[in-house]
């Protein structure tokens, strides 16, 4: 903390040079005498007011905790971030090389283990020199420059600028006063080896490299206890001036200070004439293995917006501190261990799969993205994408973490699609219905006057919203499924017209409420006071094809329920939180709740295996799976969103920055029309196979087990169906035919279809235009998965 300026001490002219000097004399025969009390005969009046002015001064110092590093780890312990404003690793002085204790103090303070704080020669040798010189020398012990740095430490935590600090070049007579007496004290309270082991770990070496272990580490990839002699001289010759003095930006100017240190190690014996002949003959350039620990998410080279998900959820959370400011110090301050969810090797998957679907710098600037949840936990495993996180210009860089809601760093969300539909059906299960059942999906309109019942909303039922000429046009991606057919086969081929006409006879808060329990709520929808996203609004019968913008992360939560009996755990990026010193934060508990009854859901995952076998894996993976395809109108946002009992993965591709449909686009050197229906583009396109590429790699890590069977009785057989729209005649369906597609990686996928349907059968309603952030509104279009 700054001194106040004492006139005394004014050394702007040359009576202040000749009074300062008188009055250090004084101070320092009251040093030499052990004595603290005014002796007036020393030098006359004016170094007695000197003593009284150092009697005055305090001689307690303040000794705050020293600014250390923050660690976020992944699960195994595996290091994905740091965060600091100060990089420092603390460490006993038994830790720090012999060599290294005794280079700092050749030319720092070679008298340190003679004096009591103050070294009495140096002190008045610095006097007279300052008086008869206009250069200026210091005589500070390493006890007094321990006391300074604790002083800075202390004034930065305070929120001092740095004109309030005393630092080297900024202090005057009143300021060394101070720091003389402080040093006596601490000489009182702690021993030289303690002492010494706190100013290495408190002196700066470099930028914001603070304390001789994390100097080791940056220069030289090795602990403190393993310096040698010329590397320790290296270091100790840095703390002069770090900034000049660094070895990475002036090798001539370090290693000719390394040598001026190596030399005053040879003159107090420290080391004998061999060692310094052999240590000076050394090239500064090859002792280096520099290690660069950069601080935040940005520097993450494995898991960056993972970080910056954390690094939101702990700013935004009471328990490190009252206020913002208070959370920011403890982060980049206070030496936590955060030890999250994340595993390893699913985060690589994840990265790799995600580029290799589109790469970050294609020039189509289609994102893509993957997050992974546990079911029964709601442990987040993996969140990756494609772009890199920076803020760099530059279509491959974006801050914007797709996975999550925007308070929490995201880009708000996406239109779900068709990965809506399940709820609809388990709302038709919920009723009491079964997924054999059949439902007239011959229907492809409804006008303004229906009423569709809503029993949540102010009247108890809604109306088409923006209808088209009086009425919702619904219509299917492919031709010849306006008929009838059972509920079970139109969400397998994800048929738009047999999803409507069960949410027709069904109540649409109980679908919205459907999706709400297992975490899914619209992004677009939120609190007017608080903010907070909320469940779905029914008021517009089109949500039911996946109108609302939902976020990666809430999908691969939600569907984790289908994977855990009905069970909705919250999603967790934490698992405990402590400080240096052991003391434990408070981290969200695991929160799990019934969402869903197990038989509903087991009922719904015989439909949605069937479309993770047989329309995406295709047999490939050996363990039970079961997920649902989802493409919105323009197939600006594709998904798959697909499980096992072990892990729950929602794969998104689309657009970040706009809504424009996928038209003769080239995304990773193919071209792509969303029209054009020998080549579809759609979930299975690109979102399917990037899920297969990944689940494929990650699956056999987590344990599965099947489903279960439904406790009802097993469905009927199907019945017949009309093959056309308009046909009265019950006529014999005919079986899937193979066609095939493309995945981002070239290698032909069939996949089977019913007749009449394009291979993908992908795409679904969106309900309308949506923005960069995926909202989307109105009663949507013709498209069906």
């Amino acid at each position: 903390m700054a001194g106040s300026k004492n006139p005394l001490f004014d050394t702007a002219t040359t009576l202040g040079k000749i009074v300062a000097f008188f009055g250090v004399s004084a101070i320092c025969g009251v040093l030499a005498a052990g004595l603290l009390v005014p002796i007036a005969s020393l030098a006359g009046s004016s170094a007695n007011a000197s003593v009284e002015f150092f009697e005055e001064l305090p001689d307690d110092l303040r000794q705050d905790p020293l600014s250390v590093p923050s660690t976020l780890v992944a699960r195994d312990g595996t290091t994905l971030a740091t965060f600091y404003e100060q990089n420092r690793q603390p460490v006993s002085i038994d830790e720090i090389s012999e060599p290294m204790q005794k280079a700092i103090v050749a030319i720092e303070d070679e008298r340190f283990y003679e004096h009591g704080g103050v070294d009495i020669q140096g002190t008045l040798r610095a006097a007279v020199n300052n008086v008869v010189s206009s250069s200026q020398q210091g005589a500070s012990t390493l006890t007094m420059q321990y006391v300074n740095n604790q002083l800075i430490n202390t004034g930065v935590l305070s929120g001092l600028s740095a004109d309030e600090l005393t630092i080297s070049g900024t202090k005057d007579y009143g300021d060394k006063l101070r720091e003389m007496k402080l040093a006596i004290s601490v000489e009182k309270e702690m021993s030289k080896d303690e002492i010494l082991e706190g100013y290495l770990n408190i002196v700066l070496f470099s930028g914001r490299t603070y304390g001789v272990e994390a100097a080791s580490q940056k220069f030289f990839s090795k602990p403190a206890a393993d310096l040698t002699i010329p590397e320790a001289a290296m270091l100790a010759g840095m703390v002069q001036i770090p900034n000049v003095y660094n070895p990475l930006n002036n090798p001539e100017l370090t290693q000719k200070r390394r040598d001026t240190v190596l030399g005053a190690m040879l003159r107090t014996g420290a080391i004998t004439q061999e060692e310094y002949d052999e240590a000076v003959a050394i090239d500064i350039s090859s002792m280096l293995n520099p290690r660069e620990t950069s601080s935040g998410c940005y520097a993450s080279s494995s898991a960056p917006y993972f970080c910056e998900y954390v690094k939101h959820l702990i700013l935004a959370d009471p328990a490190y501190g009252e206020t913002r400011e208070d959370r920011e110090n403890l982060l980049f301050r206070g030496g936590l261990r955060i030890v999250s969810t994340l595993d390893p090797t699913a985060q690589d998957e994840a990265t790799r799969a995600a580029r290799e679907t589109v790469p970050a710098d294609d020039e189509s600037n289609i994102g893509t993205s993957i997050v992974s949840v546990e079911p029964g936990s709601g442990e987040i495993l993996a969140m990756s994408q494609n772009k890199y996180f920076s803020p760099e210009e530059g279509t491959e860089n974006t801050v914007y973490n797709f996975n999550v809601p925007a308070e929490l760093g995201g880009a708000g969300g996406f239109p779900g699609g068709s990965t809506m539909k399940p709820f609809t059906a388990i709302a038709w299960l919920e009723a009491g219905n079964n997924m054999w059942d059949t439902v007239d999906a011959s229907r492809d309109y409804y006008n303004d006057s229906y009423r569709w019942t809503a029993s949540c909303l102010p009247k108890g039922y809604t109306q088409t919203v923006n209808p088209d000429d009086g009425q919702w046009d619904v219509g299917n991606a492919s031709q010849g499924f306006k008929r009838r057919m059972q509920v079970d086969y139109g969400l397998k081929w994800s048929i738009n017209t047999a999803t409507v006409q069960e949410a027709a006879k069904l109540d649409l808060c109980d679908i919205s409420d459907a999706a709400a329990r297992v975490g899914i709520l619209d992004q677009d929808n939120r609190d007017e006071e608080t903010g907070e996203p909320q469940p779905i609004n029914p008021s517009n019968p089109s949500f039911v094809l996946g109108t609302a913008s939902v976020t990666p992360l809430s999908q691969a939560a939600g569907f984790a329920a289908f994977a855990n009996d009905g069970e909705y755990c919250e999603p967790r990026a934490l698992r405990w939180v402590e400080d240096g010193d052991g003391n434990q934060y408070k981290v969200p508990e695991r929160e799990c709740r019934q969402a869903v009854d197990p038989n509903v859901l087991r009922n719904l995952n015989g439909t949605l295996s069937e479309i993770a076998d047989e329309r995406v894996a295709r047999g490939t993976i050996s363990q039970p799976i079961a997920g649902k395809t989802g493409t919105n109108n323009g197939a600006s946002s594709t998904w798959f969103v697909g499980y096992t009992s072990g892990i729950s993965t929602a794969s998104w591709v689309g657009r970040f920055t706009g809504n424009q449909e996928i038209d003769n686009e080239v995304i990773n050197g193919v071209e792509y029309d969303y029209l054009d229906p020998y080549s579809p583009y759609d979930s299975s396109t690109l979102a399917a196979p990037q899920w297969l590429n990944y689940m494929s790699q990650v699956i056999p890590n987590f344990e599965a087990e099947e489903f279960g069977t439904p406790d009802s009785r097993p469905a009927p057989e199907p019945a017949p169906a009309p093959r056309e729209d308009t046909s009265d005649e019950p006529e014999e369906e005919s079986e899937p035919e193979e066609e095939s597609t493309q995945d981002s990686g070239g290698e032909d996928q069939s996949e089977s279809a019913p007749e009449g349907e394009d291979s993908s059968g992908d795409g679904e309603d969106s309900g309308g235009n949506g923005n960069g952030r995926g909202n989307g509104n109105g009663n949507g279009g013709n498209n069906d998965d």
